[in-house]
């Protein structure tokens, strides 16, 4: 990913054309930011992944429906503290009721306004808070307004996540910004989690949607927090070319800057999410190399990743890699014990599947970091595939009990 001349913030500085606000409707019993609202000053070309759970939230269908049939947008309502799922074909007509509730006040047509929830499932959308609670976003729409539509969108997350970039086109300034949710439920595809990504450039319809495919591929859908997936997951991203540049696609001069603010973004949105893991203390990145097929890497990978006993072993300083070697042999991957080797950072833990290399003491020191790196070696193959991942404390089931 090359982005090394791009310069990230972790700030929401709307692109240009755009407004947002955040606001309190009352869903949640603490009473802090629970709705939010992103808005285009002129119709924006519109590309959109979701979650490939089965059941899936009204919300998702709805969008989907409108990425692949409609592909202009004007605006985004979200909810959070009710995920709209499971609540049958009232909880779609309440999708609906929200979209076209939210492009009246702008008088536009409902099929413009996209709509995302968040919260608990089988919990049926209190509309009554949330119609005025669409009047009240629609009045508070301001360019300044990302910060606050980042706090609206939270739900277990105990920060908010949004990172902006400039990058030019055609000579002319561009901007994008991506602000998302996640904390828990974060197992690809995708994360449980909300993204919206805004941005003033040109850019074509097709391209767009391929971008964003090959970007969330890349970030959203490498990590793991808990090996759940959510019915929700939703990535959204809104280019409506108020910069005034010539049409982006491949083939453009400027088309890799496009992409590599993108990938940047999302890239830094999907740590972000790993980071703040529900009860979360360390971030580490597990690597499995030299599988016989990228399907073998992948399963070996997330497997380790997954496996909660091993996350829990990381919560300690203990190095446990007998975990590693038994999540690894359960997978669906190819695994050969006598050949593989394992890496604490740099340090050689396993070598022909026995202890070899570093000492206890030197491997317990790695796993008492906040930060480190697994490297797993199956040596059967040239594949390889790294998912982020983070450990698994007591206070994680403190959330989720």
């Amino acid at each position: 990913m090359k982005t090394t001349s791009l310069k990230f913030s972790a700030a929401a500085t709307l692109p240009a054309g755009f407004r947002a606000a955040g606001i309190v409707a009352g869903l949640k019993k603490s009473g802090k930011p629970d709705m939010a609202m992103f808005y285009s000053d002129q119709p924006a070309t519109l590309a959109g992944t979701f979650t490939t759970n089965q059941v899936r939230a009204a919300t998702v269908r709805l969008d989907a429906a409108r990425v692949a049939k409609v592909g202009v947008a004007r605006g985004i309502v979200v909810n959070s503290g009710q995920a709209n799922a499971c609540t049958g074909k009232q909880g779609l007509r309440d999708a609906e009721a929200m979209a076209a509730h939210a492009a009246r006040q702008f008088r536009i047509p409902a099929k413009h306004f996209l709509v995302c929830s968040t919260g608990r499932i089988g919990v049926p959308l209190r509309m009554d808070l949330i119609v005025p609670g669409i009047e009240k976003l629609a009045q508070s729409l301001a360019p300044t307004g990302g910060e606050a539509a980042a706090a609206g969108i939270m739900t277990t997350d105990t920060r908010p996540k949004r990172f902006t970039v400039p990058f030019k086109v055609n000579g002319r300034a561009c901007r994008l910004t991506g602000i998302a949710k996640g904390a828990g439920m974060i197992q690809p595809c995708m994360a449980t989690m909300l993204a919206f990504l805004l941005t003033d450039a040109h850019v074509d319809r097709r391209a767009l949607q391929r971008a964003l495919k090959a970007a969330v591929d890349r970030s959203f859908n490498r990590i793991s927090v808990d090996g759940d997936q959510s019915t929700n997951d939703t990535v959204l991203l809104l280019a409506n070319g108020c910069a005034g540049n010539a049409l982006l696609k491949p083939g453009h001069p400027d088309w890799p800057a496009f992409v590599a603010a993108l990938e940047g973004v999302t890239f830094r949105l999907a740590m972000a999410m790993v980071r703040d893991g529900e009860g979360a203390q360390k971030f580490v990145t597990v690597t499995v190399q030299g599988a016989r097929s990228a399907a073998d890497a992948e399963a070996a990978v997330r497997s380790v990743a997954n496996s909660f006993l091993v996350k829990t072993s990381w919560v300690g300083t203990y190095p446990n890699w007998g975990r590693l070697m038994d999540a690894l042999g359960y997978s669906a991957a190819k695994v050969d014990e006598s050949k593989v080797e394992i890496r604490y950072n740099r340090l050689l833990a396993v070598r022909n599947g026995l202890k070899a290399g570093a000492s206890i003491e030197q491997l317990s020191r790695v796993v008492a970091q906040k930060e480190f790196a697994i490297t797993i070696d199956l040596h059967l193959g040239r594949h390889a595939a790294t998912v982020y991942s983070c450990d698994c404390t007591e206070e994680y089931v403190r959330i989720n009990k």
